[in-house]
C-alpha cells in the first residue's frame, strides 16, 4: 500500500483504539459492553464542530467542553439507565445492553436535532502539515497518535498504580466479592463510565477532521471500537490497541484492493471468525487460582 494509506491506518488505529479502551474500562469495571461510546464520540465532535462553525468558539474550548459533555452523558447513562436496570435484574447483563443500545439511537437523534443532519467539518487543534516521502501528515494526526499513546500509558499506570484502578479491576473480576470487601462498587462503575465517555469524546474530536462528522457516525464508530476490543481481548490494557491496528489494517487494505463496498463484508467476517474461534480475543484474561 502507498505510504499515505499507512498513515491512514495509524490514524484509524488510534481512533478505534481510544474507543476500544473505553469499552475495556467499562467491561473491566462494570462487565458491560458500552455500545453508546460511538454516539458519545459523535456527540462531542458534533458539539465542538457546531460551536466553532456557528458560534465562533475557540477550537480548544469547544473540544474540551465537548469531551466534558461526552463524559457527563456517559455517567448519566450509567446513573439513569444502567444502574436502575442492574438493580432490578440482579446484575443480569442482557437488559442493560438492550437499554444501552436504545441510548445509542437516542443520542443519534438528539445530535441530529440539536446540531443538524448535515455533515459538519471537524475542527483541527493543530493545522500544520508535514510531507514525508511524498505523503502528507497532518498535525492533527500527530496529535491523535500522541494522545492515544498517552491515554493507553496513563490508563495502564492508573490500573496498576492507583487505589481506584485496583478497585476497578477487583469489581470487574467479581462484583459481589468486591462489595463484600467494602469496595464502593457504584462509585467504581461511575468512574469507569466517566473515563470511557471522556476517551470517546477525545477520539471523536481528534478524528472528526479526517472526514467530518454527522449524526449517523456514531453507530459505525461503535462497531470499529467494539471489533477492536473483541479482536484484542481483555488480557492487557494494550490489547484493544493491538486489535485496533489489526482492524484498521484489514479495513484499509480491503478498501484499497476491492473498493468501499467490500469493507463491511470483511469487517463482519473478522468479527465472525473471532467470535467462533477465539471469542476472548488475542490477549485473554488470566484467571489466578
Amino acid at each position: 500500500m502507498p505510504l499515505q494509506l499507512w498513515i491512514s491506518v495509524v490514524e484509524l488505529s488510534c481512533f478505534a483504539g481510544l474507543i476500544a479502551l473505553g469499552f475495556f474500562l467499562v467491561l473491566r469495571g462494570a462487565d458491560l459492553f458500552m455500545f453508546a461510546l460511538g454516539p458519545l464520540a459523535m456527540f462531542g465532535a458534533m458539539f465542538g464542530a457546531y460551536m466553532v462553525s456557528r458560534n465562533g468558539w475557540p477550537v480548544a474550548l469547544a473540544v474540551v467542553v465537548g469531551v466534558v459533555i461526552a463524559s457527563g452523558l456517559s455517567v448519566a447513562s450509567e446513573l439513569l439507565v444502567v444502574r436502575p436496570i442492574h438493580r432490578r435484574t440482579g446484575g443480569e447483563e442482557n437488559p442493560s445492553i438492550v437499554a444501552i443500545v436504545a441510548v445509542l439511537f437516542l443520542l443519534e437523534q438528539l445530535a441530529g436535532t440539536l446540531f443538524g443532519r448535515r455533515p459538519l467539518p471537524g475542527s483541527a487543534l493543530w493545522r500544520d502539515s508535514f510531507t514525508v516521502g511524498g505523503a502528507v501528515i497532518s498535525g492533527q494526526a500527530i496529535l491523535l497518535v500522541a494522545v492515544c499513546l498517552l491515554a493507553f500509558g496513563g490508563v495502564a499506570w492508573w490500573l496498576r498504580g492507583s487505589a481506584t484502578g485496583r478497585m476497578l479491576r477487583a469489581v470487574g473480576d467479581n462484583e459481589r466479592a468486591a462489595a463484600i470487601l467494602g469496595i464502593p462498587v457504584a462509585k467504581v462503575r461511575m468512574v469507569a463510565f466517566a473515563m470511557a465517555g471522556a476517551l470517546a469524546g477525545i477520539a471523536g474530536a481528534l478524528f472528526a477532521t479526517k472526514g467530518g462528522v454527522t449524526f449517523t457516525s456514531g453507530l459505525q464508530w461503535t462497531l470499529v471500537g467494539f471489533l477492536a476490543v473483541i479482536v484484542g481481548g481483555l488480557g492487557s490494557v494494550w490489547a484493544p490497541l493491538v486489535g485496533a491496528v489489526i482492524v484498521a489494517l484489514l479495513q484499509t487494505w480491503t478498501v484499497y484492493k476491492f473498493g468501499q463496498a467490500m469493507e463491511d463484508y470483511v469487517t463482519f467476517a473478522v468479527a465472525f471468525l473471532f467470535f467462533a474461534l477465539r471469542p476472548k480475543g488475542i490477549f485473554q484474561t488470566k484467571v489466578r487460582i
